[in-house]
C-alpha cells in the first residue's frame, strides 16, 4: 500500500469504529458483564489467526486507530479490521480487562484479475498488493467465481504443454488460453476438456516447426488448427 493511501486507510478505520452503536446501548439493555469489562480502556490489540499476509504497516495503522478511538465497540473494531488489505473477514472479542483480540481470515489468491485487483479460490475480487507471479483472468464483469473454478483444471490439463500464464472468458462465454512460451489456444465454448485432451495428445508428435506456432484453434469437431498469428 502506497504511503498517500495509509492516511486513508486510517481515517476509513477510525469511520468504522465510530459508525456502530456506542457502549450505553449494552448498558441499556442490562448487560452487566459487559459493562464491567468495557468500562476499561483498551490499552493493547492482540491479532491471532492468518496474519502472514497482512501488511505489518496497515496492522500499525488500526492498532492506532483503536487505541486512539473514543470508547470504540466490539462491532466498530471488527468492521474496521476488514479494512485491511488480504483479510477476508474478521472476527473481535475482548481480552479482560485491557486488551481486544482480532482473530483474522485472509484471502488466498490464486490470480490477478484484469490489471489492479487479485481473485481469491473462492471467486472473491479484492484488492491488494501481490509480487509474485500470479497467473492473470479476464472476464465479464461477475465471472470471477466461475474462472476460479475453472483455472485449475484447465490449468492442470494443459500443464504438459505449457503453464497457464493468462486465462480469458469473453462475453459469449467462449475460453481463451495463453501458454507462458506464447502459445495462444482458444478452446471455444461449452465443454472444453474433450477438446484439450485431443490437442494435449497429438502435441508431442508434431513436428518441430509445428510446435513453433502461436495459435492454435481447437474449436473443430474432429482436430485443431495452427496458425503462426491468430
Amino acid at each position: 500500500m502506497s504511503a498517500a493511501a495509509k492516511p486513508k486507510l486510517g481515517r476509513r478505520i477510525l469511520q468504522g469504529i465510530a459508525g456502530v452503536a456506542t457502549v450505553a446501548a449494552l448498558a441499556a439493555a442490562g448487560l452487566y458483564g459487559y459493562r464491567t469489562v468495557l468500562s476499561h480502556p483498551i490499552t493493547r490489540v492482540v491479532f491471532a489467526g492468518e496474519t502472514e499476509r497482512l501488511p505489518h504497516a496497515d496492522l500499525d495503522a488500526l492498532t492506532q486507530a483503536v487505541l486512539t478511538a473514543d470508547r470504540p465497540t466490539l462491532e466498530g473494531v471488527r468492521d474496521a479490521a476488514r479494512l485491511v488489505p488480504w483479510v477476508r473477514d474478521a472476527s473481535v472479542r475482548r481480552l479482560y480487562p485491557d486488551a481486544v483480540e482480532i482473530t483474522f481470515s485472509a484471502h488466498q489468491a490464486v490470480a490477478r484479475w484484469d490489471d489492479k485487483r487479485l481473485v481469491s479460490r473462492d471467486g472473491t475480487v479484492f484488492e491488494a498488493h501481490d509480487a509474485s507471479a500470479l497467473p492473470r483472468l479476464r472476464g465479464p464483469e461477475g465471472s470471477a467465481p466461475r474462472m476460479a473454478v475453472e483455472f485449475p483444471d484447465i490449468a492442470s490439463a494443459l500443464a504438459t504443454v505449457g503453464r497457464v500464464t493468462e486465462l480469458h472468458l469473453t462475453p459469449r462465454g467462449a475460453w481463451e488460453a495463453l501458454l507462458e512460451g506464447g502459445l495462444t489456444l482458444e478452446l471455444g465454448r461449452g465443454e472444453w476438456k474433450g477438446r484439450v485432451e485431443r490437442f494435449v495428445s497429438a502435441w508431442p508428435r508434431l513436428a518441430e516447426d509445428a510446435r513453433a506456432t502461436r495459435y492454435a484453434d481447437l474449436r473443430y469437431s474432429n482436430g485443431f488448427a495452427l496458425r503462426k498469428t491468430k
